[in-house]
């Protein structure tokens, strides 16, 4: 067989099977789509966002936080093409009442881990939830009625950018990544890994009266329980087909630890 026959031939398959090549022509030129450019995506952004956030602790700014779920949900759509964004679960869920109990299950491991939390530590900033409730300033003596405007308005926040950011990076294309190199099992065990120890930023290394102190018992419990929890998104993810189970486990979870932090602290 002549070498042009022969090239017509690989032209064909790939355009019969366009899943081989998941990233943008622009990027598949730099990178291939395997646990390379995943770790490549973790340092990039997680290294920038644990130093944001910490930034944010000390100064009570969090406005870049914000910048950062969004450059993080957008990610995927600059990277990916139509077939590697479907790859990595942008699509339609397959089981739609499964969102439901995705939903639930976000909200019932938060009220576990306040439980866990009061019961280890109780209202000290040893508690992770009475540590993140410092930044959301809620003022004393404030009224019901604003109280519960407040807590709505936090819920809708915490119910969309970190969410949607979160999981289209983590759950979306740095799991797809890894996986395509080691497997599902293994990229999430990888990207709730990635996911937990990022988190030692919001709790466990930790601002107190103008002053650093890293908590390293309930930091070790902590991202733990966001490991578990990241698990969890993932299984959601697979049992829905879509990144949307685990958006909105990852949703629920977030509604379940604003209202402990409103009204059970």
């Amino acid at each position: 067989m002549g070498l042009k026959k022969r090239n017509k031939l690989y032209c064909c398959a790939v355009k019969r099977n366009p899943m081989q090549n998941e990233l943008r022509n622009l990027w598949s030129r730099l990178f291939k789509f395997n646990w390379k450019f995943g770790l490549f995506l973790l340092l990039i952004i997680c290294i920038p966002r644990f130093i944001l956030v910490l930034k944010a602790n000390e100064t009570g700014n969090y406005s870049l936080i914000g910048l950062v779920m969004f450059v993080s949900a957008i990610i995927p759509f600059v990277f990916l093409n139509r077939q590697g964004l479907r790859k990595i679960g942008i699509r339609r869920p397959k089981k739609f009442q499964i969102l439901f109990l995705a939903l639930i299950s976000g909200v019932v491991f938060s009220f576990l881990l306040h439980y866990l939390g009061v019961g280890l530590f109780g209202n000290t900033y040893e508690n992770w939830y009475e540590y993140i409730g410092k930044s959301y300033n809620i003022p004393h003596g404030i009224s019901a009625q604003d109280k519960k405007l407040m807590f709505i308005i936090m819920a809708i926040t915490g119910m969309s950018f970190s969410p949607i950011g979160e999981e289209l990076f983590f759950r979306g294309i740095v799991h797809g990544s890894f996986a395509k190199s080691i497997g599902d099992k293994k990229a999430s065990v990888i990207d709730s890994l990635a996911f937990a120890l990022t988190h030692i930023s919001h709790f466990g290394l930790v601002f107190i009266n103008g002053k650093w102190d890293f908590y390293l018992i309930p930091a070790l419990i902590w991202v733990i329980c966001m490991f578990v929890v990241s698990v969890l998104f993932f299984q959601m993810k697979k049992l829905t087909n879509s990144i949307w189970g685990a958006v909105l486990c990852h949703s629920g979870f977030n509604l379940g630890m604003i209202y402990c932090i409103f009204y059970l602290l």
